[in-house]
């Protein structure tokens, strides 16, 4: 018998990855190794409908527990690798195991970045990132408590959404003129910040966190302009980072991420990455990119375990998410990391709106506000690299979907 097939990431990347090799009619050993007592689960939910109390944690699962066993998919979760040898073709495992592999899929995905603040490992300071994290948030929120929010990036605008929604006092803290500034842009951040100051969140930009105080459990937040916030709990969400440190001295090549082709393959013959952790070549935009959503989580776990059965394609999807805060639908498509030019279909004002983020005329990502239907049409633009005429896509009497190629 070959030796298995070896995913290391019990995530979304890696949940799908497995059932898709079953799906996909392989019939030989495969091994699931996570670091957390769960199996595989979504999480968006975490600072949304299950932060919130309104949805079961199994809801989330991205197969019924019993899914593996029943399709002989070996599970060890509670467990870590802490080195890959792909000459060897061996991952060594905390409990000191030693795995062999025909073929490996690293799902590894991001954790939170930690910054050196004082006071960060007070009790009552946390982040998200896991369903524990979750759960010891979900018995900080009762209404009137007062939370200090640092970071309002995607996390931080869902929990602070969350927040507010269970009665919570926020205060939020960003080193940018507005949320999620590096993506949107001030114009169409502002109208996110407008957002959150209509639910109670007392946000404040441009400005840090410097430390946190207090005696048994955090107190208060000290900002840089010398702001003292007094709270109950805090909630930190300033970014992330891959998780890379089992593959020091393996010779896998890594740089934000693990690199790897447009088919998730290494450079290792056999080594493949996939979610979070893949810093992937992207057919259509012709560069690597490594993006953290939940869609690319999905559908590249499967496009890997394609590739690892000999069926590869180029994995060319037009990445796409989507954030729900109060009543405000946000979806994203496309890549982007600088632009020349923001076209608006409709109104900023009306909270109803298309961003299109251009490059040399070409659309490389749209942003909409409670408009899925337009972002949706807009995707085949982004996936043509055509250039647009920007008066065409500003006119919303032109639907979007003549401007594309047949």
């Amino acid at each position: 018998m070959p030796p298995p097939f070896v995913i290391i990431g019990a995530s979304l990347t890696g949940g799908t990855a497995a059932a898709t090799l079953r799906q996909e009619g392989f019939d030989g050993d495969v091994i699931l190794i996570g670091a957390e007592v769960q199996p595989p689960y979504e999480r968006p939910p975490l600072s949304k409908q299950y932060l919130r109390g309104e949805a079961p944690f199994e809801k989330a699962l991205v197969r019924p527990a019993g899914f593996y066993e029943h399709n002989r998919i070996e599970t060890r979760f509670s467990t870590r690798a802490t080195g890959v040898d792909p000459i060897e073709r061996t991952v060594t495992l905390d409990t000191g195991a030693h795995v062999r592999y025909d073929k490996l899929l690293i799902a590894t995905g991001v954790r939170n970045r930690r910054p050196p603040i004082p006071g960060l490992d007070l009790p009552g300071v946390f982040d998200l990132r896991t369903l524990s994290d979750a759960d010891a948030l979900r018995r900080e929120m009762a209404a009137g408590r007062r939370a200090v929010v640092v970071g309002m990036g995607f996390i931080g605008c869902e929990v602070a959404a969350s927040l507010r929604q269970k009665g919570v006092d926020v205060v939020s803290v960003d080193p940018s003129p507005a949320p999620l500034f590096r993506i949107l842009g001030a114009d169409v951040g502002r109208v996110l910040a407008a957002v959150h100051q209509d639910h109670g969140v007392h946000a404040l930009f441009e400005d840090v966190v410097m430390r946190f105080e207090g005696g048994a459990r955090v107190e208060r937040v000290i900002t840089a302009s010398g702001r003292r916030l007094d709270c109950d709990f805090a909630v930190v969400g300033v970014g992330v980072e891959p998780v890379l440190d089992f593959l020091a001295g393996s010779g896998i090549d890594t740089a934000n991420g693990i690199l790897v082709d447009e088919y998730c393959r290494t450079t290792f013959e056999d080594v493949y990455a996939a979610g979070d952790v893949a810093n992937h070549y992207h057919p259509v935009f012709h560069k690597q990119m490594r993006v953290e959503h939940w869609q690319n989580a999905m559908q590249q776990g499967a496009a890997a375990a394609r590739s690892m059965l000999g069926k590869e394609q180029p994995y060319d999807a037009i990445h796409w998410f989507w954030s729900d805060q109060y009543d405000v639908n946000l979806q994203y498509a496309g890549f982007h990391d600088n632009w020349d030019q923001i076209v608006v279909r409709g109104r900023l004002e009306d909270r109803t709106f298309v961003a299109f983020y251009l490059n040399q005329g070409r659309i490389d990502a749209v942003v909409g506000i409670n408009r899925a239907k337009d972002v949706r049409r807009a995707m085949p633009l982004i996936k043509s690299r055509d250039i647009v005429d920007p008066r065409q896509l500003a006119d919303e009497a032109i639907d979007l979907r003549s401007l594309a190629p047949d």
